[in-house]
């Protein structure tokens, strides 16, 4: 067993960050809307092992706003929010995933990093516990910026039903 582990149920809604086999952590998290699933543009949540591939965000301040994985120079609020409704914010930190099973979540038209799936913050007005994301794995700023302190590229994600 690897010596530190995220993993997220899509059924639960959790993520939980496992040390030497013990929970550290246990967040609530929002997985895809559509449910699970691998394929490019499908808008869901790719399931098997993972690794984190990149942190990204480290020196930003919580509420940054991210687009192609660099910070804009905003910092999320409600008035941001009602200039741009139909953005998907990515905010705080990503942790950009990258599947390990060639076929299933790697390679082809059912690769997790090119299709940009990342776990990251979003606004705190959205819910948690329940599936409402573009296919990312969404936590709560303060969450993931937490989490992000915690773990280093190469970490291992496993991501289930």
């Amino acid at each position: 067993m690897p010596m530190s582990l995220l993993i997220a149920n899509l059924s639960r809604q959790t993520l939980i960050f496992k040390r030497e086999g013990e929970s550290v952590r246990t967040y609530q998290i929002s997985t895809a809307k559509n449910g699970a699933g691998e394929r490019t543009g499908s808008g869901c949540t790719p399931r098997g092992r993972h690794i984190v591939r990149a942190k990204i965000g480290a020196s930003c301040p919580i509420g940054t706003v991210f687009v192609g994985r660099r910070p804009t120079g905003e910092i999320y609020s409600s008035e941001l929010s009602a200039q741009f409704p139909e953005r998907d914010w990515i905010l705080t930190r990503i942790l950009w995933l990258r599947g390990c099973e060639p076929g299933r979540n790697r390679f082809g038209d059912v690769d997790t990093m090119r299709r940009f799936v990342y776990i990251h913050g979003c606004p705190d007005t959205e819910p948690m516990g329940i599936a409402a994301s573009h296919g990312c794995i969404r936590m709560r700023n303060a969450d993931v910026a937490e989490l992000f302190e915690m773990i280093e590229p190469g970490m291992p994600v496993l991501i289930e039903e």
